[in-house]
């Protein structure tokens, strides 16, 4: 946590280097989460022209579902963050960027590192998680009377049935038959 009355007195801006354990935090706010390692988050805050900006490189394991199957996938993520946000007094000047969620409004004179790090961690997790297996093999689930197809699948399954119902499926190859 970093008070913006530190963050203006570095010229320099303040660097940190910290590690943060946010698996149980996190896993109460998403149960998709299956697990998450410690998160190691390298990276600066500074105080420019009226802005405070964060910017740092977070990285970590986070264990989710896969999508097919259900079975646990570990995803080794390298992410990097850029922040930017205002003090409350300056909010008021600046409410065009507030609304556009251009810019994050500084709560009680601080900036909460673990609470950036905890939400963009949310923010980037994928909707379609897949296993080593299920991305290199084209086979898709399926079981009686049913089964999964992409979407180029049942594009072209569809275009087949249209033609077969067409009322002039009947009619081709009848002149091939006659050329013999």
């Amino acid at each position: 946590m970093f008070h913006i009355y530190d963050i203006q007195k570095s010229p320099d801006g303040i660097a940190f280097d910290k590690v943060f354990d946010l698996e149980k935090e996190l896993q109460e706010r998403n149960k998709e989460i299956l697990g998450l390692s410690p998160v190691a988050v390298t990276g600066k805050v500074r105080f420019e022209s009226g802005f405070f900006f964060l910017d740092y490189q977070m990285t970590y394991t986070i264990t989710l579902a896969s999508s097919r199957s259900m079975e646990p996938v570990h995803l080794d993520e390298n992410q990097s963050v850029n922040e930017l946000f205002v003090a409350s007094e300056a909010a008021l000047k600046e409410q065009d960027l507030v609304d556009e969620d251009l810019v994050l409004v500084v709560e009680d004179d601080q900036i909460n590192l673990a609470e950036s790090v905890a939400d963009n961690i949310l923010l980037a997790i994928p909707i379609k998680v897949l296993t080593p297996e299920e991305e290199a093999g084209a086979d898709l689930p399926s079981g009686t009377n049913w089964t999964v197809m992409t979407e180029a699948g049942y594009q072209s399954n569809a275009q087949a049935k249209k033609e077969a119902n067409s009322p002039f499926a009947q009619l081709q190859g009848l002149f091939d038959e006659e050329d013999k």
